[in-house]
């Protein structure tokens, strides 16, 4: 018995340069016609397979979804170039939507970008020109993105008042101090110094605020508990400098407030 002279399915494969799991892959979403089994229960192919085949490999490596393949195998001289048309709109607008993913992505190289203004980045990058170490930036990173996330409207002119106090030689002076005590004993004896070089700044950058100024800022009770959770879970002496605050009569210290004298 003569058998059925074509092509095996390694064969076909081998002429159009794909995989034989590719090819079945084929059959199973209807592209390619699978041929009937011979008496020796092989699958053979003929030439038009081989053509039908290259075809679908060139629809495929130049980006054409499988679900249109189908109807281009198909298709007149007319409808295939509307088909390549629309199909070429769509792949220029998923070119577009990768780029800016890789934008996106090149912005996470610099983790101070995730999530924060430009404003935001540009005064981290102040800190770490006067020498504040990288610990205590990506506190103060974290911390404004959940301000940012909270009043993304206001961190412009939030950050003109940092990036201006920070230039000032007595803020700048107390705030790496505070850097550093972020490593210091809770019991350390220099905090009562450094409260009351606080409060003294803190009573100077009172009398520049107006009320409307300082209620144009205020934060949801919540985002102030998860801020001051910061900086007490991160700095040992954050209590014990707390209640140094308080006892000049000041509480809080992401929404710092005056306490109100007894009656």
């Amino acid at each position: 018995m003569n058998r059925r002279p074509g092509l095996t399915i390694s064969q076909l494969a081998r002429y159009a340069g794909v995989t034989v799991r590719a090819v079945r892959h084929y059959h199973h979403v209807g592209l390619l016609a699978e041929p009937e089994r011979d008496h020796s229960d092989y699958r053979r192919y003929d030439a038009a397979a081989v053509v039908d085949l290259v075809r679908i490999k060139v629809l495929v490596d130049a980006g054409v979804p499988l679900s249109r393949i189908h109807l281009l195998l198909h298709a007149d001289e007319e409808e295939f170039a509307i088909a390549i048309k629309d199909i070429d709109r769509r792949l220029r607008a998923e070119i577009r939507e990768r780029q800016r993913h890789r934008e996106r992505v090149a912005e996470l190289v610099a983790g101070d970008r995730l999530a924060l203004p430009p404003d935001a980045v540009e005064y981290l990058a102040r800190l770490r020109e006067i020498g504040v170490p990288e610990r205590a930036i990506e506190m103060e990173r974290d911390a404004w993105i959940l301000v940012a996330a909270q009043i993304p409207d206001q961190m412009p002119t939030l950050m003109a008042i940092k990036q201006s106090q920070i230039e000032d030689p007595a803020v700048r002076a107390i705030y790496l101090d505070l850097v550093n005590a972020a490593a210091w004993d809770p019991e350390d004896p220099r905090l009562p110094q450094i409260a009351d070089r606080m409060v003294a700044l803190i009573e100077k950058d009172v009398e520049k605020w107006s009320e409307d100024q300082i209620a144009s800022f205020t934060l949801d009770a919540e985002l102030v508990a998860l801020l001051d959770g910061m900086f007490v879970d991160a700095v040992p002496a954050a209590r014990n400098l707390l209640r140094l605050l308080e006892e000049r009569g000041w509480t809080g210290w992401t929404k710092l407030e005056r306490i109100a004298p007894a009656t």
